[in-house]
């Protein structure tokens, strides 16, 4: 299944990212003219090319990552699944990411995920570490309770605790990369949800009000400079795992934005496209907003939109 044009533009307008539909050129979608971008929203490339437009229109990596940095990049690598069955983020954007901070300066990148599979099958068969080392970073174990120390999180409901992995605590910046997808549990998976692959003590969260959890979660002072949302392939159903290539929509799209509810929100709606779901039914994004983690708000934002 491919989403057309005329049909990425109404997902935009349900999305709230359209506003009016400015078009300039043959294929460039503006958002309000002249000001910084607070999200950009690109269609109908490779995950590499949509990334590198995206990247730019958000005023380069440069503007998030420093000379020097140690950077942690944090994909969803939690299942032993091929790239074409959707439940990890595609291989070819976290090489882009990798590679486009080392551009900007970065000294080391580190990737890791606390995976639901075995972690060596599901690094391995992702395609995600063949493609870390052969950008130039390096994958980090996450697999044991040692790599993990405790923080606090003084604004959390459910959650005051938690035990986060050691590379997010030790960097200097990490960016978010998870891929949008249908989750049993949590509704949806994308941003928010990804947080929950790095951290230790995720069992409490099933048994606790999930939603709030993953809210809490999101509450850790040291925030993503990014969060980059891989919607190239997305998993329409059976998620988080899926079953087969049925459960697989050929979306070609991707959302950026520093801000964590934002770029959730508008992935949900865009989702919301391919299959039905409600931003109601996602309901960790209306409790970040309540503990300020960002906005739902969309209308209130500068959004760019791109088809290439």
């Amino acid at each position: 299944m491919k989403i057309k044009r005329r049909d990425f533009i109404k997902t935009a307008a349900v999305a709230g990212i359209a506003g009016t539909l400015n078009l300039t050129g043959a294929n460039k979608i503006y958002g309000k003219a002249e000001e910084t971008n607070d999200l950009v929203a690109i269609m109908n490339g490779t995950p590499s090319r949509m990334f590198e437009r995206a990247i730019a229109e958000m005023g380069g990596m440069k503007k998030y990552i420093k000379q020097g940095w140690k950077v942690v990049i944090k994909p969803n690598i939690g299942w032993d699944r091929s790239p074409e069955l959707a439940a990890n983020t595609n291989p070819e954007l976290v090489s882009a990411i990798i590679k486009s901070c080392l551009d900007a300066g970065a000294k080391e990148i580190v990737v890791f995920d606390h995976t639901c599979d075995v972690w060596n099958l599901a690094y391995k068969n992702s395609g995600i570490e063949d493609a870390v080392k052969k950008a130039g970073g390096k994958m980090a174990f996450a697999h044991e309770e040692k790599y993990y120390k405790e923080v606090s999180l003084p604004k959390g409901k459910k959650l005051k605790t938690i035990k986060v992995h050691e590379s997010i605590i030790d960097c200097d910046a990490w960016i978010n990369a998870p891929i949008l997808k249908n989750h049993g549990g949590a509704k949806m998976t994308i941003a928010m949800k990804n947080y929950m692959g790095i951290i230790w003590d995720r069992r409490f969260f099933h048994s606790n009000d999930l939603q709030q959890c993953i809210a809490d979660c999101c509450t850790y002072e040291k925030r993503p400079v990014l969060n980059i949302v891989d919607a190239y392939r997305v998993l329409k159903s059976n998620g988080p795992k899926g079953r087969s290539e049925a459960d697989v929509v050929d979306a070609k799209a991707l959302f950026i934005s520093p801000d964590i509810v934002a770029v959730d929100t508008a992935a949900v709606n865009f989702f919301n496209q391919i299959s039905p779901m409600t931003l109601d039914e996602v309901a960790h994004l209306a409790k970040g907003q309540e503990l300020n983690l960002g906005s739902m708000k969309l209308e209130n934002l500068n959004i760019k939109r791109i088809r290439l």
